[in-house]
This record gives C-alpha cells, sequence and structure tokens, in this order.
C-alpha cells in the first residue's frame, strides 16, 4: 500500500483509481461495505483502490470543544486497510481554509484535478465541502463532466439504526464493548506498551501486564474478557493470547489513577516495554471495590473462569 502525505503528492500515481472519500475512524462495517465495493470495482476494472481520508478530525479543527476522540490510532487504519488490500491511502490536511472551500471546488480542484478517479464510492450521508453543502448528488452532476463515475452505496444497518462511529463510542462509554464489535465487525482494540506497575497482581496470584494506552478512547472501567497480541516491528504478530482486564481505579488499592491491567490466562513471560494489542471482547462486570486483597483474590479467579468461558464460547 502506498500512503500520500496531501494530495498535491500524488503526482497523477491515482489517475484512474477507484475512490472513497471519508473521515473512516474505527473501520465499521459501513467503512467496510464502502471498501468492498472500492476493491471489487477496482479489481474488475484493473485500477487502483484508494481511500482518501483527513488529519485531524474535521471536527477537532472545526469544533474543537465537541471534537471526539479517535477510535483509531493513525498507524491501526493503516494496517488494516494494508490487511484489506488497499493500493492508495491518501491523508489531507485539514484546517479551516481547507474546510472553507466551495464543495463544487474541492471536487474539480482536489478530487477530479488532483487525485483523477474513475470512479468514487460514497455513502448517502456522505457530505463535503464549506458548511457540508456538497453531496453525493452533487457528485454525481459533475462525474459525466470531469470523468467519474459514482456509486452512492446504502447505508449499514444493525437493530433499526446507522452503524456509526458516534454509535460504536456511545457503546464503549456504557461498557458495551460486544455491542462495540458487532458495529465494527471485530473486538474493539486499543495500542500500546506495558508498563512497569507495583507488581500487585502477582502478590495476588495473578500477574499483570499494566498498559499504558496510546489509543485515545478505552471502555467504561470495569472488567472484560480481552484478546492480546504481541508486536513484531510496528505492527500486532499474527495469533492472540487469552486474557481477562480490568479497567478502572484500582478502588481496592490506589483509588484515583486509571490503569489497564491484563491479566494473561495460562501465560507466563516479561512484557515491560512491549507493545501490546489489546482486543476487548465481552464485559464480565463493573468495577467494584472489596474488603481486601483475600476478597480481591477470589473474585478475580471468578473473573478468570468467566473469561474462559467467554473465551471458549467465542471460539465456538
Amino acid at each position: 500500500m502506498r500512503v500520500y502525505e496531501g494530495s498535491e503528492a500524488l503526482r497523477d500515481a491515482g489517475r484512474g483509481c477507484v475512490l472513497t472519500v471519508g473521515n473512516f475512524d474505527g473501520l465499521h462495517l459501513g467503512h467496510r461495505a464502502l471498501l468492498d465495493a472500492v476493491l471489487a470495482r477496482a479489481r474488475q476494472h484493473g485500477g487502483a483502490s484508494a481511500l482518501y481520508t483527513f488529519h485531524p478530525h474535521p471536527r477537532r479543527v472545526l469544533a474543537p470543544d465537541s471534537g471526539p476522540p479517535q477510535l483509531m490510532l493513525w498507524e491501526q487504519l493503516e494496517h488494516e486497510l494494508e490487511l484489506l488490500g488497499l493500493d492508495i491511502l491518501i491523508r489531507e490536511r485539514f484546517t479551516r481554509e481547507f474546510a472553507a472551500q466551495p464543495p463544487e471546488a474541492f471536487v474539480r480542484d482536489v478530487l477530479a484535478g488532483r487525485i483523477g478517479p474513475s470512479a468514487i464510492v460514497v455513502g448517502r450521508d456522505f457530505h463535503f465541502g464549506r458548511q457540508r453543502s456538497g453531496s453525493g448528488d452533487l457528485l454525481g452532476r459533475l462525474g459525466p463532466e470531469l470523468g467519474f463515475e459514482v456509486d452512492i452505496i446504502a447505508q449499514v444497518m444493525q437493530d433499526g439504526r446507522d452503524v456509526s462511529s458516534t454509535r460504536i463510542r456511545e457503546a464503549l462509554a456504557a461498557g458495551d464493548v460486544a455491542g462495540a464489535g458487532e458495529a465494527l465487525g471485530r473486538p474493539y482494540e486499543v495500542w500500546g506498551e506495558v508498563i512497569a506497575g507495583d507488581r500487585r497482581g502477582r502478590e495476588l496470584g495473578f500477574p499483570t501486564a499494566n498498559l499504558d494506552p496510546a489509543s485515545e478512547l478505552m471502555p467504561a472501567h470495569g472488567v472484560y474478557a480481552t484478546r492480546v497480541r504481541l508486536f513484531k516491528g510496528d505492527r500486532p504478530r499474527p495469533g492472540a493470547l487469552l486474557g481477562v482486564t480490568n479497567v478502572g481505579l484500582r478502588p481496592t488499592f490506589a483509588p484515583g489513577r486509571a490503569l489497564a491491567e491484563t491479566h494473561l490466562i495460562d501465560w507466563s513471560g516479561d512484557l515491560y516495554g512491549q507493545r501490546l494489542a489489546l482486543a476487548f471482547c465481552e464485559r464480565i462486570r463493573p468495577e467494584q471495590r472489596f474488603d481486601g486483597p483475600e476478597a480481591l483474590r477470589e473474585q478475580i479467579a471468578r473473573d478468570v473462569a468467566e473469561a474462559r468461558r467467554i473465551h471458549a464460547a467465542l471460539a465456538e
């Protein structure tokens, strides 16, 4: 996959590609529907598949106080798109000046002028340009003149609601990682580095890897069945270790400091300083305070047993 920082860097490398445009935060099932259509059409016509996205998230520029936490790091998005087989990824720097472009000028100067696709695939709720006044209908009107076709893909629905990044953030805030995973098409995953802890878990008989997450958004405090992938270089390795993770303030010992502590089931080793990809499969229980170490040890044993059950059920 070729990655370009800005559409001006393409220098005709995208001419004739099949293109989709948007933020793609989380790469959820709605995004996947767009990408599946792009990849299929590119294969049929022998052209390159391309995604054009923006950084920072437009809402962070236009309404900084309400800009959402990102569901994925940029390198996570790159990794997932590589796995899907995308050919070209373009990341445009988003500024207020860029946002102020009239939509027709954006189509003529940027999409057609700099990228030059043979086809553009967007969702029915796609909007762009100044005050989000451009739409798929405008693309359809300009396409014949500017040399590209337009495919408008229906919104993906679950339980009568649109699949969206906002919906996934809401599910994570409620601790509903299973619901978030259904909308994503895979478990929600955070990346980070293992840091030294106070070895409290080891003293209780359940050693933990303490994750310092680089990802912006963690699920609600609580205990979760999780899967862990170790890194090789800058990407996670194939295959996962099974775990149980506490996200929270550790009210029994040190209230006030949020941590993500993962016990790897039937595994031992030193992970300090290593990077991990931590995927949240299902919530086991909310965070709670215990009377002391023995009560906590007994609950952790129950949590591990429940995590085993969940992982076994997911593997069926």
